[in-house]
């Protein structure tokens, strides 16, 4: 099957590719090998607008369509699937705040995710329930004006020991 882009996507593709070929790929093994979280590189693909990708642009992110998205992950898990799993996640949550958001949740949070100054990940998998959603047992409730509390028994998350802030999508 022939696959016809135009010039706009044939540059994202190629851009997600040269930054994996040149980024990723000569560092996978040793990272997975020595769990390394490649902060600073995953900021790098931040600056190429990798981390907000459906986000709209008037707050930071890419605004692109998602299958934009498709083609900027397959490039990169062709260099470290590892990697390319970690933003795409980053971007799901991203686009959570940005569609779902309030307006002041889309300003205060799309604009430090999209740079990855802050990071997220998505807390799904619970002892007793694997990662089946509708067994969960965590929940939000609210505990003041500016405050949730959440109560929750997390056996794993997709954010990694990277430092700084995070933000979880439950």
């Amino acid at each position: 099957m022939k696959t016809l882009m135009d010039d706009e996507e044939r540059v994202i593709v190629e851009t997600a590719a040269a930054f994996a070929e040149k980024r990723l790929a000569p560092h996978a093994l040793e990272w997975d090998a020595t769990h390394h979280f490649p902060v600073e590189v995953m900021r790098e693909a931040a600056e190429l607008g990798m981390a907000a990708i459906y986000c709209r642009e008037d707050a930071g992110g890419s605004g692109l369509r998602r299958l934009d998205g498709v083609r900027i992950f397959e490039q990169l898990a062709i260099a470290d699937p590892v990697i390319a799993a970690y933003l795409s996640i980053h971007n799901m949550c991203a686009w959570m705040i940005d569609s779902y958001g309030t307006e002041e949740q889309r300003k205060t949070w799309v604009p430090q995710l999209a740079p990855m100054t802050a990071v997220a990940s998505y807390c799904l998998t619970e002892p007793g329930a694997g990662s089946d959603a509708s067994a969960l047992s965590t929940r939000a409730v609210r505990s003041g004006p500016d405050r949730t509390q959440i109560t929750c028994s997390t056996a794993s998350s997709s954010s990694s020991p990277a430092p700084g802030s995070r933000t979880c999508m439950w």
